[in-house]
């Protein structure tokens, strides 16, 4: 049997792993048990694979940050100047190159932002900011920053107010979630279709659902739309860099929620945005 100061000592080894303050030099071996000895190299070891994977997550996060901050200045320049050069030249193939170097440098930063926040999402670096949060007001944020691309094209969007839920989430982040669902409805949908957003309730699950007229996505292509860098066999002619979904996907499912899509080919989509109820997290 073990002594009473002996458990106090095994107390005391695990109170501080889990903490993370656990410190080998802490303990004097000699007074310890086989069993106490074992523990504490075990616990030695996971404090120090821990702090080594902390340490890689901030070179990671170093090094995301560099790539951003130095790409952004010359890059900045290039869509500057593009921009210039197209106002500059009026027709022939002078305009249709400088017309494509816009076009290819906003992809390059659309690229290079959506990469950031890739990588900051999948390898866990920060820590989403929750708070009860209205999902009409994201839905009424997310529509507000889609709706000048809707116009252009003149795709109405209709909010229904009849319901509303509260839950907890980062509401920063659930927005863009959101607005990536609802551009990607914009662009793949025709001129004077319609997107209707509402929010639902269900004894589980709270959440926002996008519904629009578009080209749709086949059966075989739905469990394919949210992969990185994915773009469908009908859509390769649209804008876009295949990432959108990916985020908002790996967005909901990191606050504990999930997407599911319903669609017909060519008679538009359906997608549900579901996070846990706060009473049932």
């Amino acid at each position: 049997m073990f002594r009473r100061d002996e458990y106090q000592i095994l107390n005391k080894m695990l109170d501080d792993a889990i903490s993370g303050d656990f410190h080998e030099s802490r303990f004097d071996e000699s007074e310890l048990s086989k069993l106490q000895s074992k523990l504490m190299r075990y616990l030695s070891s996971a404090s120090m694979s821990e702090r080594k994977l902390q340490e890689e997550k901030n070179r990671i996060e170093e090094l995301i940050t560099n790539i951003s901050h130095q790409t952004k200045t010359p890059l900045t320049s290039i869509m500057i100047y593009s921009q210039l050069l197209e106002e500059a030249v009026n027709d022939g193939p002078a305009k249709e190159y400088a017309e494509e170097i816009c076009l290819q440098s906003r992809k390059l930063d659309e690229l290079i932002k959506a990469l950031v926040k890739m990588s900051r999402l999948e390898t866990g670096i920060f820590q989403f900011q929750k708070e009860e949060t209205s999902l009409m007001d994201i839905v009424i944020t997310a529509s507000s920053q889609a709706s000048p691309r809707a116009q252009e094209k003149g795709i109405s969007i209709t909010i229904s107010e009849d319901n509303d839920a509260t839950v907890m989430i980062d509401p920063k982040w659930v927005t863009e979630a959101v607005f990536n669902i609802v551009d990607n409805a914009i662009k793949y949908s025709g001129e004077g279709t319609e997107i209707c957003i509402s929010v639902f309730s269900y004894e589980l699950f709270s959440g926002i659902r996008v519904s629009d007229q578009g080209i749709g996505i086949t059966e075989d292509e739905i469990p394919k739309v949210f992969s990185r860098f994915y773009r469908g066999s009908a859509v390769h002619d649209k804008e876009g860099i295949g990432v959108g979904l990916y985020l908002s996907r790996q967005i909901v499912e990191d606050h504990g929620g999930y997407i599911k899509v319903t669609s017909r080919e060519g008679q538009g989509s359906t997608f549900n945005i579901c996070f846990p109820n706060m009473s049932k997290l």
